[in-house]
């Protein structure tokens, strides 16, 4: 005889629930009202004659009988999203939308799409320049490409590669007002991608905190500070990822022979459930084989710079925030 299983309503409102240990978040999650999660989940527990959840305070807490049963529960649905994606999406064919951090989609990632469609002709990409993980539970979105720490919940994510830090300036910039020592760069704009904090990492291990600086401008995220690196417009931190096509071009210049590992790195993440569809298998492939190819061709232009790694000293004090903190490829 075939075992008896719980009702499987409740068991989508107990996930739901332990998952965003809300009642609220849960039920709008399942289009549903507060009082029905609460209803679905009592039910569940009069089903298996336990209970689930402490009751009281702000947050839901599972008990010891809540705990237990939350992984097969999440393990079971997310078995059942992915046949459910195998099936509604069963070759590398189809649509494939994805969001990516602007300035890789911009510098990296088009200059290389090529070579994906000409593998996957039938596969309709969909691209924003985005570095938001609350996207990767956008249902209009299959796949995030990110900058972070990747410590985000509730998805399956990659670590692609990690990337060092160094001032980028206009050939054209620097001949007008040469940059020959890191106190000239008294005599130049500094442009921001984040809150001031990657600056303030690579002055450090340059020693130069105290250097007295000219105006700092702040963009919203890296690409508009290396477009306007480009355009004469002032300094910007560089990366080894995004601006070495621009060092190879002669577009900008490294003045200094030194680099500092940034805090994050890039990743790839999706929903779960959508992981094992191949038109999204297919393309984080080719995302992670591209990047390892990246890496082992090491570009020269970057691959010599000396860079300052862990072991240099954390700095003193951190400026202050012109505003709330964010990755400087938001």
């Amino acid at each position: 005889m075939a075992p008896r299983l719980p009702p499987l309503n409740p068991l989508r409102a107990f996930e739901a629930a332990a998952r965003h240990g809300s009642l609220t978040k849960a039920a709008a999650e399942l289009s549903v009202t507060h009082g029905a999660v609460s209803h679905q989940i009592r039910a569940l527990e009069s089903a298996l004659d336990v209970q689930l959840f402490e009751r009281g305070g702000q947050r839901l807490k599972l008990t010891a009988h809540g705990a237990e049963l939350l992984p097969s529960v999440s393990s079971a649905f997310a078995e059942i999203a992915g046949a459910t994606a195998r099936l509604t999406r069963p070759s590398s064919a189809g649509a494939l939308s994805v969001t990516c951090v602007p300035a890789l989609l911009s510098f990296w990632l088009l200059p290389r799409l090529s070579s994906f469609t000409a593998r996957f002709p039938d596969i309709r990409l969909t691209l924003d320049a985005a570095n938001d993980p609350d996207l990767i539970h956008a249902p209009a979105i299959d796949i995030c490409v990110l900058y972070g720490d990747g410590n985000w919940t509730d998805c399956w994510s990659r670590r692609l590669t990690g990337l060092d830090l160094f001032p980028v300036v206009s050939p054209s910039l620097i001949n007008n007002r040469p940059i020959r020592t890191i106190r000239d760069m008294k005599e130049h704009i500094l442009l921001h991608a984040d809150d001031g904090r990657e600056w303030h990492t690579w002055l450090s291990a340059a020693d130069a905190l105290d250097l007295k600086r000219n105006a700092q401008h702040h963009m919203c995220d890296a690409r508009l500070a290396i477009e306007a690196a480009i355009h004469g417009y002032g300094v910007a931190l560089g990366d080894t990822v995004t601006a070495s096509r621009f060092l190879a071009s002669g577009q900008l210049v490294a003045p200094f022979n030194l680099a500092v590992p940034a805090t994050d790195a890039f990743h790839v993440a999706c929903r779960p459930d959508l992981r094992a569809a191949p038109v999204v298998q297919v393309f984080i492939d080719w995302l992670t084989a591209e990047f390892a190819d990246m890496d082992a061709r090491a570009e020269p232009q970057t691959a010599a710079r000396r860079t300052i790694r862990r072991s240099t000293p954390a700095p003193r004090k951190a400026p202050p925030a012109r505003k709330p903190a964010k990755s400087r490829k938001s």
